[in-house]
């Protein structure tokens, strides 16, 4: 196939495309191989420009998921689709946006404005609760209930109250436990602004509607299991918020325009909820950093600060600090001199980035693929955790196909659209920044300390030994609710029941009679980790269940596992059970962990009826074997309060 690129495209997610890709996406399925084949899908959909996407979902949307499921191994995303209006055309993109993550969707769509009673139905027992809800709203929640002659003031009536039986409702599904909820806001058309022709009565309408549209913003704020998705950035871009004739025959009252962008969006939404956020962003240097070739130029030749392309770098620049101060990884894999590139780095006048900026600059002539997988191993990451953006197509082709867990991002020569490119699949979104996040850059920065120390000593043992390592275990404060989840939502590896907890459900389960969350800290003589891990336990009777264990992939293999486990045995020990049993759910990431509880003198006693795939591992408490030596170990449980039945 011969790719093609495009300059002037407004299609910043995809600066070359594949002109087959479709065609051959079409010949799949007129031979009926698509859910055999179903794993090609996600390279296909990467190189399909934006505009051809909905019409991929039509052919994907027809797939039976159980079919698909029986060929590949895809994490299946089951989603209700309701709103004020007509919602089916949402089914199309959304499915293709998900599959271009490699998720699949099932979706069940509802009927016609029927989006309050789904909200405030109550949960059945037993029901099968979907993972997201998507309520869709549109100009018409406020205007049908407003009536002709109509003033600024007569909207602002009816906003607050769709808003408050809004607010209602979405309590109601978040009191019953009825998972994510997605909502948007509403763009104002002009449709109805110059009905009025009065200029004050005008801009009154729009302060009313945006303070509509903030009431919906700050429902996200309340409820940490609802989110809200801004549609006045998406407009802003030229998105059309509607077309009038679908409006009217069809009662679909959003765009298809905008609904694909929509999907885009809240694929990201399932994203981070599925713990897929990335969290290095790895950067090439010439043509995307900076304009020019830095080895034949020299640091005063290149393109940055001076100049209108030279802004246009340092505004992309820009950007990307701005994501590094977030806590997303910064680093470097260039074809160029070494020393070159850290003088660049540390003196060039124009450079808004600076060396220190950067967890890893591999600056040499090695193939990018092995730089990733250096920057990688010495992080501590898995590849799926990076995003790559380069501006020559061959590298990105490259890296693409040697690891395809990496993100690629391909930048032309254009550094005005650098930025879009970059921030166009939301590939760093989560649902909430905490102060791990922010202090995650300089954590990984020890860790180079932590890695030369490493090669100073004779022997790993030597190396545990010298690292000074106090690992604390006790139930989380108010303020470190928020990091427990993300760890469930984000960590992949060790994650042995790989169980996604939003920040409610994690604080329901910290009060809970019968329940423990003991959260991990570790620090060394390096500096202080925080808190890296958690445990989820259950006391039954005599016996006490770790339902789950998560533990942050930066500080394995230094013995805080074991430690964890000793301590955990010890309390159910001390507080009369007889018997502590552990939970392995296997997962596409966590399988080098399949052994962990038999390691650790669990034996195997049988599967999970409700889920055959889950192992129940037994330790009877007869031998437990004491923390590794090289560590200090602190255990606090909380108070003991015996079986809740």
């Amino acid at each position: 196939m011969t790719a093609t690129r495009k300059h002037s495209a407004p299609d910043p997610a995809a600066t070359w495309h594949d002109p087959e890709a479709l065609s051959a996406l079409r010949a799949l399925h007129r031979a009926g191989r698509l859910p055999a084949e179903y794993g090609s899908v996600r390279s296909l959909l990467s190189r399909m420009p934006v505009a051809d996407l909905p019409a991929a979902g039509q052919l994907l949307a027809r797939l039976d998921p159980k079919e698909v499921c029986r060929h590949a191994d895809v994490p299946v995303v089951t989603v209700t689709v309701t709103g004020h209006s007509t919602v089916a055309g949402l089914v199309a993109p959304l499915t293709s946006e998900l599959a271009r993550h490699g998720l699949l969707l099932e979706a069940k769509v509802s009927p016609y404005g029927a989006y309050l009673q789904d909200l405030m139905r109550p949960a059945t027992a037993g029901e099968d609760q979907p993972q997201l809800t998507l309520c869709l709203l549109d100009a018409h929640t406020v205007f049908d209930d407003v009536t002709v002659p109509w003033r600024a003031e007569d909207v602002e009536a009816a906003a607050r109250a769709r808003l408050s039986l809004l607010t209602g409702a979405v309590r109601t599904h978040q009191q019953a436990g009825r998972g994510l909820l997605v909502l948007n806001t509403v763009p104002l058309q002009r449709r109805y602004t110059h009905q009025l022709v009065d200029l004050r009565s005008r801009a009154r309408l729009g302060a009313v509607w945006r303070e509509f549209n903030s009431g919906l913003l700050t429902l996200a704020e309340q409820y940490p299991g609802v989110v809200t998705v801004d549609l006045d950035p998406l407009v802003a871009e030229g998105v059309p918020a509607c077309e009038p004739r679908t409006a009217q025959y069809a009662r679909a009252r959003l765009s298809d325009a905008l609904l694909a962008a929509y999907a885009r969006e809240t694929a990201h939404v399932v994203r981070a909820r599925l713990g897929r956020t990335r969290k290095c962003l790895v950067l090439d240097l010439d043509g995307t950093l900076w304009g020019g070739v830095l080895g034949e130029a020299g640091p005063g030749g290149i393109e940055l600060g001076a100049g209108l392309r030279g802004e246009a770098f340092q505004e992309f620049q820009r950007t990307v600090r701005q994501l590094g101060a977030q806590g997303v990884l910064l680093a470097v894999s260039s074809k160029n001199d070494t020393e070159l590139v850290r003088s660049t780095l540390r003196t060039h006048p124009g450079m808004l980035l600076r060396e220190d900026d950067f967890v890893r600059v591999n600056a040499n002539w090695k193939a990018k693929h092995d730089n990733l997988r250096d920057i990688a191993d010495r992080l501590g990451l898995g590849l799926d955790s990076f995003v790559f953006v380069d501006d020559s197509t061959f590298e990105c082709g490259l890296v693409g196909e040697q690891l395809p867990e990496v993100a690629v991002v391909r930048v032309d020569e254009e550094p005005a659209l650098h930025p879009a490119a970059l921030l166009a699949d939301g590939w760093f979104d989560l649902f909430e920044l905490t102060e791990a996040d922010l202090e995650r850059a300089g954590r990984y920065r020890t860790e180079t300390l932590r890695q030369e120390f490493r090669e100073d000593v004779g022997s790993y043992e030597d190396y545990l030994d010298g690292l000074g390592l106090e690992v604390d275990l006790r139930p989380p404060d108010e303020s470190e609710i928020a990091r427990v989840s993300q760890l469930t939502l984000r960590t992949n590896q060790f994650h042995l029941a790989t169980e996604r907890l939003q920040a409610a459900q994690v604080s329901a389960q910290v009060g809970r009679p019968g329940h423990h969350v003991p959260a991990v800290r570790a620090r060394d003589r390096f500096g202080d980790h925080g808190l890296v891990g958690a445990l989820f336990l259950r006391r039954e009777g005599e016996v006490l269940r770790i339902d789950n264990f998560v533990l942050s992939c930066r500080v394995f293999s230094r013995g805080i596992e074991s430690a964890c486990v000793a301590a955990v045995l010890r309390f159910a020990r001390d507080t009369g059970a007889s018997a502590v049993t552990g939970r392995y759910l296997p997962s596409p990431r966590n399988a080098a962990f399949a052994s962990f509880y038999a390691d650790h003198g669990f034996a195997p006693v049988g599967t999970d009826p409700d889920d055959p795939e889950a192992v129940f591992f037994r330790h009877d408490l007869t031998d437990i074997a004491p923390a590794p030596a090289h560590l200090r170990l602190h255990a606090a449980f909380g108070p003991f309060d015996g079986d809740p039945t």
